[in-house]
C-alpha cells in the first residue's frame, strides 16, 4: 500500500495545526506542522496584503521542507478604521501584545462609533506552495459580521470575544468551535483549497 503524500501545514502553533488538520481530515495526505522538519526559519510577513504574505510563507517554508506546503494569513478589517487593523492583527498594540491589549486599542479606538458603523469583517487568505516555491493556488475566506461594545465569551482567541458574526447574537468568543468552524473566515478558506490540493496530488 503506498504511502500518501506529505502536505507541511505551516505553523508551530498546536491548536492551529489541529484545526486545520481537521479541516483537511477527508482528503488522504500526512499533514505535519514545521516543528517535524526542524524548521526554526521564520518568514517575516513583509507583504501588505493578506495574499503577499501567504505565499510567502508558502513558498518559503516549501522550499525549506521539500514538501507542499499550505500557509494562511489572516486579519480583521474594521471600515470605521479604513481598514485596519488588518495585516497588522497580530502586530496592532505592539510586538508582544496580548489579545487583550489588542482587543483594548481596537475598542478605544471605536468609542464613539455607533454601532451601525462598526461594520467589520474576518478575512483569510490560504495559499498552496510546490517544493518549487511555484504557488499553485490561493483562496480567500470572509466572515462579515459587527464590532461590540465590549469583550464578551472565553473562546477562541485574538479579537474573537468582540466580533459578532451576521445572523448569530454571540460573538466568536461565545459561539462553540462547531459552530464557529463552519462559519469562519479559515475554515471557508481552507474549504476552498480542498480542489487545489486534489489537483496537485492528483487524489
Amino acid at each position: 500500500m503506498s504511502r500518501s503524500p506529505e502536505l507541511l501545514i505551516a505553523t508551530r502553533n498546536q491548536g492551529k495545526f489541529a484545526e486545520i488538520s481537521e479541516l483537511l481530515c477527508d482528503l488522504p495526505l500526512t499533514v505535519r506542522d514545521l516543528n517535524h522538519f526542524g524548521i526554526s526559519t521564520d518568514i517575516e510577513e513583509t507583504g501588505s496584503t493578506f495574499a503577499v504574505n501567504a505565499e510567502l510563507k508558502a513558498s518559503g517554508y516549501a522550499l525549506l521542507a521539500g514538501v507542499a506546503a499550505i500557509a494562511d494569513d489572516s486579519g480583521l478589517v474594521v471600515d470605521a478604521l479604513d481598514g485596519r487593523p488588518g495585516v497588522h492583527s497580530a502586530r496592532y498594540a505592539g510586538t508582544g501584545a496580548s489579545d487583550k491589549e489588542r482587543i483594548n486599542k481596537l475598542l478605544g479606538e471605536l468609542k464613539n462609533v455607533p454601532m451601525e458603523r462598526r461594520r467589520a469583517r474576518f478575512i483569510c487568505t490560504v495559499a498552496l506552495a510546490a517544493p518549487s516555491q511555484r504557488v499553485e493556488g490561493l483562496v480567500h475566506g470572509v466572515c462579515e459580521g459587527t464590532i461590540v461594545d465590549e469583550p464578551r465569551g472565553e473562546l477562541g482567541f485574538g479579537y474573537d470575544p468582540i466580533f459578532q458574526p451576521d445572523g448569530f447574537e454571540q460573538t466568536f468568543g461565545e459561539l462553540r468551535s462547531e459552530t464557529k468552524n463552519r462559519v469562519s473566515h479559515r475554515a471557508l478558506a481552507f474549504e476552498k483549497i480542498i480542489p487545489f490540493l486534489r489537483g496537485f496530488f492528483k487524489l
